[in-house]
């Protein structure tokens, strides 16, 4: 039987819910390849398929201790692969981080398509934070490709959008019942997730506590009664939150 994610600390129940999705997730991609549908699997051997699966491992671990700037061949190396190999299964480092990221991105439009399900909206909101910052403190690779425009990864980019504008729903509806401050911006999700990521280059343990607190701080900050009309937030950055990934040769 499941957990009880409800009974759980946040960056227990993330991690449970993070755990339980991958499988599910994981097992939806398989069927769909043994069913036809694109996974980049179709057809493979036994043995590249071992490979594949090696280097998302390789890559993951990586990508969350080194960042999405690790060397290529550092990633065909620690998986045991040649570089030839690599490039053969993922042609460019964006099709490598966007299919290692895949799984994360799923869970994190699954956290919010919970707390959506949640009557309480204050509560709902509150949550889908504690759970986001519990799954991004987790592995700052992920919060670097979370922020990251993948012009090529139209089912990636499509998935964040999906997150996002559940989000925005949420956001939105603490807003109505009065308990969220009225210029939270659905952007402010970025500044958080950013704020976040510092976090992350700590200890895993450190990682975690610290992100719950600042999770804590930032909910607090965000309550209605909060606001001081007197004193208006400063406006949202005319920037865009998700950097264009680069075009440059990979190494």
């Amino acid at each position: 039987m499941p957990a009880d994610s409800s009974r759980m600390p946040p960056a227990t129940a993330a991690t449970a819910h993070t755990a339980t999705h991958t499988a599910t997730h994981t097992e939806t991609r398989t069927a769909g390849a043994a069913g036809g549908a694109s996974s980049g699997t179709e057809g493979l051997r036994a043995d590249a398929l071992l490979n594949r699966h090696r280097i998302l491992e390789a890559a993951r671990d990586l990508f969350s201790t080194r960042g999405l700037d690790v060397p290529m061949a550092a990633v065909a190396r620690r998986a045991g692969v040649g570089v030839a190999t690599l490039y053969r299964r993922f042609p460019t480092r964006e099709s490598l981080v966007t299919e290692v990221f895949a799984d994360q991105l799923g869970v994190c439009a699954s956290v919010v398509d919970d707390a959506l399900a949640d009557p309480d909206p204050w509560r709902g909101f509150r949550t889908a934070i504690e759970k986001l910052c519990a799954l991004h403190a987790a592995d700052r690779g992920f919060t670097v490709a979370f922020l990251t425009a993948f012009p090529g990864a139209v089912d990636f980019d499509r998935e964040r959008e999906r997150a996002e504008q559940g989000f925005a729903v949420l956001a939105q509806r603490a807003k109505d019942a009065g308990q969220l401050r009225a210029d939270f911006d659905r952007t402010d999700l970025m500044l958080v997730l950013m704020a976040n990521c510092g976090v992350s280059t700590a200890s895993p343990e450190t990682a975690v506590a610290a992100s719950r607190r600042l999770a804590a701080l930032l909910i607090s900050s965000f309550r209605a009664d909060r606001a001081d009309p007197a004193d208006p937030l400063p406006p949202t950055p005319p920037v865009p939150y998700h950097v264009p990934w680069p075009t440059r040769p990979q190494p």
